[in-house]
């Protein structure tokens, strides 16, 4: 994020910045350009950090906590990209944006996204959708202790990646699988080295991408 875009949400944090001009906004961000200001609030309000009623003259910054939100939506964070093919790492929960999805599109849960990178689970089915480069994948946080043939989002070595679980219970150890039109190694490991640890939630859907 811009580093004008973090101070400014630290300004919303502490005062009514609707109540100010923008001249008045860059100076108590330490910004000699009062234009950029206009700018970066038009972007963090397309990202969903801020909301802007201009009808009652209030400017408030979005709460990640879901469970306060009001009316039907979950405001869902992205926290960057898991990679869909060799594990990368998930950009440290620094969140990018927030997507707005109706609350009966999913399950009771607290969700993330992460945006697909690489095709390794491009024949993945998650009620009827497959996980292509550039989609958003929905992540239930809490849900951390998946089933045989979930797909889950997985920190191996530091990095984070999207495949399919597998419990092999005959050989006593754990697959990440990928599904793909391409051939992908599998990530295998040992019951006695599985902790809950590595699981970083359970895909819940898919949004796929569309140009945005």
């Amino acid at each position: 994020m811009h580093v004008i875009q973090q101070k400014l949400l630290k300004l919303i944090e502490e005062r009514n910045v609707a109540e100010m001009s923008l001249r008045q906004i860059a100076s108590a961000i330490g910004e000699s350009h009062p234009q950029k200001i206009a700018h970066h609030m038009d972007q963090l309000e397309k990202k969903g950090f801020i909301i802007v009623d201009k009808s009652e003259g209030i400017v408030k910054r979005v709460s990640p906590e879901y469970d306060k939100l009001p009316a039907n939506f979950y405001n869902i964070p992205i926290v960057g990209a898991a990679n869909c093919g060799p594990a990368k790492l998930l950009a440290d929960d620094n969140i990018t944006g927030y997507i707005k999805v109706s609350k009966s599109m999913l399950k009771p849960g607290q969700y993330y996204i992460v945006k697909a990178d690489g095709d390794s689970m491009n024949k993945a089915n998650i009620d009827g959708l497959n996980i292509e480069n550039n989609d958003y994948v929905i992540v239930d946080s809490r849900a951390r202790s998946p089933k045989h043939g979930d797909y889950v989002v997985a920190v191996v070595d530091g990095g984070a990646t999207i495949k399919r679980f597998y419990k092999d219970d005959i050989h006593k150890r754990i697959m990440l699988i990928a599904e793909s039109t391409k051939e992908y190694a599998p990530i295998v490991i040992d019951q006695n080295d599985y902790e809950e640890s590595l699981i970083n939630g359970t895909v819940k859907g898919v949004i796929k991408h569309v140009g945005f």
